[in-house]
């Protein structure tokens, strides 16, 4: 399973972390492979399923 970039950021920014947001969105890549990426989640405290019922585009 692949995540999109820009589902993380908009998680973010519904958190009120918007700084935050526009780090993540510059620095990862458009799809995001949770496990090859599995500290950057625990570091943003996003859980898979937080992101699992968001529409994609």
């Amino acid at each position: 399973m692949r995540i999109a970039r820009h589902r993380i950021v908009s998680l973010r920014r519904e958190r009120g972390q918007h700084v935050r947001a526009d780090r993540v969105g510059r620095g990862l890549p458009e799809r995001v492979n949770p496990e090859e990426h599995v500290g950057l989640f625990a570091i943003l405290r996003v859980d898979l399923s937080d992101l699992a019922d968001a529409p994609s585009p």
